[in-house]
């Protein structure tokens, strides 16, 4: 059996190791304890180390680095299980100036302030983050195979898909839409700041059933909202329009030409001619990054987000996933929820195959 050394106050023995379901049984040829009393020939003693005997062996990677990945990796820290993030850098969360949804920040948080936090948090529990992509994802023999952009390679038992989905934007450059998202003059998510456009001038751009149901959502706000079509004419029913009408929305053919910040407005070209609004909702919709999911052949929705169960756990044993890439509000409340259920599910998923036991002290 491999040597290991094991500290008992300030002295340390050379020991025989051997391994039995989760935990190491560590027997000694001397005490283990001072004090023991009578004194034993052996000692034992078992100690978790993690719920997976392998060093290279994770209980669970967790890929995607926003609110739900880095909560799950807290919560699976806590449980005393091996967590990785790894982070490709691209959670729609740090768009977000600041948010006064999220409990506990009565003057709100901005997105890059609250993911430092959660980062902060997760780590001081013991739970790994990494700037890294995966970009291949296999089951084989009971466990995960992920590969890396970094070309590194890596094993776990368990996967978290926190990948969240991607906005698609309107045709500004990087820094233009960096600097009307800061200036709360860009805005995507009507459910989390709608309450900031009370009473101001609010252009929708988008058509369809979902630039509808926002326009529709966001009159409760404000009197003045129009709906802007981004190619041509809007694709909306007869219905549909005739709400519109009623509330009192305009409704502008696109296509829309050109989008300028000007100060503390945003100043949108169509062929009829040029208004300014407060602030732009692009709705044009979103992109689901499940490609992950698709490949393993889970089962997932017509629109590309993963099927889940209550306790977060898809179509593929071992194979969970939480926050905007699932069904849900999209919020960050709903994405951390989500990720507290999936890694307990982890937890207790991992504990049904092999019981959890914490390292405790005993003298033969």
């Amino acid at each position: 059996m491999p040597q290991a050394l094991v500290g008992c106050g300030h002295n340390r023995y050379s020991t025989s190791t051997t391994t039995f379901g989760s935990v190491y049984m560590i027997l000694s040829p001397a005490p283990l304890f001072r004090n023991s009393s009578p004194p034993s020939r052996f000692g034992l003693i078992i100690i978790y180390r993690s719920h997976s005997m392998r060093e290279d062996l994770l209980d669970c990677l967790v890929i995607g680095g926003g609110p739900a990945g880095l909560t799950a990796a807290l919560y699976l820290a806590r449980y005393h299980l091996s967590a990785l993030v790894l982070d490709h850098g691209e959670s729609r969360a740090s768009w977000i100036p600041i948010t006064h949804n999220y409990p506990g920040f009565p003057d709100g948080v901005s997105g890059k302030e609250l993911l430092n936090r959660l980062r902060q948090q997760a780590r001081k529990y013991g739970a790994v983050i990494r700037q890294d992509e995966v970009v291949g994802l296999a089951r084989q023999n009971g466990c995960f195979d992920a590969e890396c952009s970094s070309s590194t390679l890596l094993r776990s038992r368990t996967v978290l898909l926190a990948t969240g989905v991607e906005n698609v934007r309107p045709a500004l450059s990087e820094e233009v839409h960096a600097q009307g998202l800061a200036r709360g003059l860009l805005r995507y998510c009507p459910v989390c700041d709608g309450f900031e456009i009370t009473d101001k001038r609010v252009a929708v751009l988008g058509t369809g059933e979902r630039a509808f149901s926002e326009a529709m959502f966001l009159r409760s706000y404000t009197s003045s909202v129009t709906l802007i079509s981004a190619q041509r004419d809007h694709e909306i029913s007869a219905d549909q329009q005739e709400r519109l009408n009623l509330c009192s929305i305009a409704l502008v053919p696109g296509p829309c030409l050109t989008i300028h910040l000007l100060g503390r407005e945003i100043e949108l070209t169509v062929p009829t001619g040029t208004a300014t609004f407060d602030s732009l909702y692009p709705a044009l919709g979103t992109k689901i990054r499940s490609s992950l999911a698709r490949e393993l052949g889970v089962n997932m929705s017509a629109d590309g987000c993963i099927l889940v169960d209550k306790q977060q756990r898809s179509s593929l044993p071992g194979l969970y996933a939480a926050g905007d890439v699932v069904y849900g509000l999209d919020q960050i409340c709903g994405a951390t929820g989500q990720a507290a259920m999936a890694a307990t599910s982890i937890r207790n998923d991992l504990c049904h195959e092999r019981q959890l036991l914490r390292a405790s002290d005993a003298e033969i």
